[in-house]
């Protein structure tokens, strides 16, 4: 991947928009993860790593991050009609109840989030309509704070990959440090995934996620649940 070049005015909209402290709720969904340990289909570091190797090559965040960037393009022409397209597009592809919420919850967090912050967001915001899906709310945030397209789909591919290996810690569990040795472990995969989703043309868009589909429908059905999805 080519070196990426950040002012630090850059930097730092992206640490804030990437990070785990932003208010948007993205704590409380395993996207099925949940459903997965208790079947035991993941029960160690080795497993978890697997699961998001193969969501990283072949999932359904590989779709969202790609619809990220049309999102983020969009904004900076403000083509609003093309923007809400893709949202409509998105929430198609969300294969479960489960994973359309999450998407709109914690899209309608951060957009709301984004008018509180910037005002002048709002007709955009308007533009999308409700439900926004979080990837489309991202690009938007990415494109307004002029954070660097390739830099904006690293972060929201580490955000996610954060967001369930602190899932997989609490479930499985693991220790902190494993977590984080697990991280380091996927940087090279994020940057290669990042390269590759850049270059995808509209018709190329597609995920093999069925795996995520029935972890998914089966989570509501759960005994116990500690996460929402």
């Amino acid at each position: 991947m080519d070196t990426i070049m950040l002012t630090d005015s850059n930097l730092l909209f992206l640490l804030q928009l990437s990070s785990p402290a932003l208010p948007v709720g993205a704590y409380s969904y395993s996207e099925g993860l949940e459903t997965l340990v208790e079947n035991g289909t993941i029960a160690t570091q080795d497993h978890l790593k697997h699961w998001l190797e193969m969501e990283l090559r072949y999932g359904a965040i590989r779709l969202e991050a790609a619809v990220m960037v049309r999102a983020y393009q969009s904004t900076k022409k403000n083509d609003l009609k093309t923007l809400s397209d893709w949202n409509f597009w998105l929430s198609a592809a969300r294969e479960t109840e489960e994973l359309r919420a999450s998407s709109s919850g914690m899209g309608r967090s951060l957009m709301r989030l984004l008018i509180e912050l910037q005002p002048q967001i709002a007709p955009i915001a308007n533009a999308v309509g409700n439900p926004c899906n979080y990837a489309i709310a991202f690009g938007v945030a990415a494109a307004h704070w002029q954070i660097n397209m390739q830099a904006a789909v690293l972060g929201y591919l580490h955000s996610w990959a954060i967001n369930l290996i602190t899932s997989g810690v609490k479930l499985i569990p693991l220790g902190h440090t494993a977590g984080q040795q697990l991280l380091l472990e996927l940087h090279s995969l994020l940057s290669t995934t990042t390269v590759e989703v850049l270059s995808l043309e509209d018709d190329e868009l597609s995920c093999c996620s069925w795996g995520l589909s029935l972890a998914s429908m089966k989570h509501e059905t759960l005994y116990t649940r500690l996460f929402r999805s």
